[in-house]
């Protein structure tokens, strides 16, 4: 599902809004065309689109371009502490490589507007951040703002200077690179092939000093709802989505599918990416449901439970469990066991 499509808590949209004012940009120009007002992001429980939040960042970017370096000020903002239950469960993890891995897992509640993917190998743990859902203007600002966000929150947790390796950004080097030297303290790739945030895996497997089992299964419980409550559930998809489960023991097919809801196959397609999502990405996200209520069975082997998802061996599962979670299904299981 499409980070956009999500609804998130107004704390990120709040720190824009903020940034604008100090630049002498109005609130009310920087919420243009949103629907929103400053009252409105002041409300304790108002929650804003990832389309808001993205129309707020362009007026932002198209008024403050100038601004060297504008997204790593915003991101430099966050704390983990203005994602509410999802920052808790990051917070209460037992590592950083953990936590990393629970960000990713609920992204939906995180302010991120791409999505993200974690690569450990080789000594290195990579944040690899694709934006191609983002509005091509916005990319820079979202992928300084969001690895400005990653780098902080890690100082606020465990301040170890040094963990960095390299940040690789995927646009033009800028005019002024000072306040990316000063900031990451870590070596600058421009226009590289990827958006890449490089950690030194050791590092990564640091005690966090809030760690907290406990804390951190109270706050993951709280986290499955909040992404249950604010994933968009409408239209053709959630037709789609109960027709898999339905049958999740053999998992329909799309054509199987579109007969099933009395459309061809070429309809069903169109009316799916109108909706901002594909037959895989449902089935992806129904069989990563199904395989965490799997896993809770210690008794099943992993192999079983890539026979009963669908897939041709269990090496397949792993690969895509790890897609998932950025962990295997075996390291997953001992995590919920505790």
């Amino acid at each position: 599902m499409n980070q956009l499509d999500f609804q998130r808590n107004a704390a990120s949209a709040q720190l824009l809004v903020q940034l604008a004012s100090e630049h002498g940009m109005p609130a009310a120009a920087c919420l243009k065309g949103t629907g929103l007002s400053p009252q409105d992001l002041g409300g304790p429980d108002t929650l804003v689109s990832g389309h808001q939040e993205m129309l707020i960042a362009g007026n932002l970017v198209r008024r403050l371009g100038q601004v060297p370096a504008l997204g790593l000020a915003a991101g430099m903002r966050y704390h983990f502490t203005s994602i509410g239950a999802l920052g808790l469960a990051v917070a209460s993890s037992p590592s950083l490589k953990s936590a990393a891995g629970i960000a990713v897992r609920y992204l939906g509640l995180t302010f991120a507007l791409s999505s993200f993917s974690l690569e450990d190998e080789g000594g290195e743990f990579r944040f690899v951040g694709d934006y191609a859902a983002v509005a091509p203007d916005l990319r820079r600002f979202f992928a300084e703002r969001d690895f400005a966000a990653i780098v902080t929150v890690q100082r606020m947790l465990i301040p170890t200077p040094n963990m960095l390796r390299r940040v690789s950004l995927a646009f033009p080097r800028p005019q002024f690179v000072r306040p990316y030297q000063d900031f990451f303290g870590a070596p600058l790739r421009f226009a590289a092939a990827r958006n890449e945030l490089v950690m030194d895996s050791a590092l990564m497997d640091q005690a966090l000093p809030m760690a907290s089992e406990p804390g951190l299964r109270a706050a993951e419980a709280q986290c499955r709802q909040l992404l249950a409550a604010r994933k968009p559930r409408s239209g053709i998809a959630e037709k789609v989505r109960a027709r898999i489960l339905a049958d999740s023991s053999h998992f329909l097919d799309m054509n199987q599918a579109a007969a099933a809801l009395a459309m061809t196959p070429r309809t069903l397609r169109r009316r799916l990416l109108d909706e901002g999502t594909t037959y895989r990405a449902l089935c992806d996200e129904v069989r990563e449901a199904l395989a965490e209520e799997l896993l809770a069975a210690p008794q099943l082997p992993v192999e079983r439970i890539a026979e009963r998802l669908g897939y041709a061996n269990a090496s397949s599962f792993i690969l895509a469990f790890k897609r998932w979670k950025g962990k295997p299904p075996q390291a997953y299981r001992r995590e919920m066991a505790g």
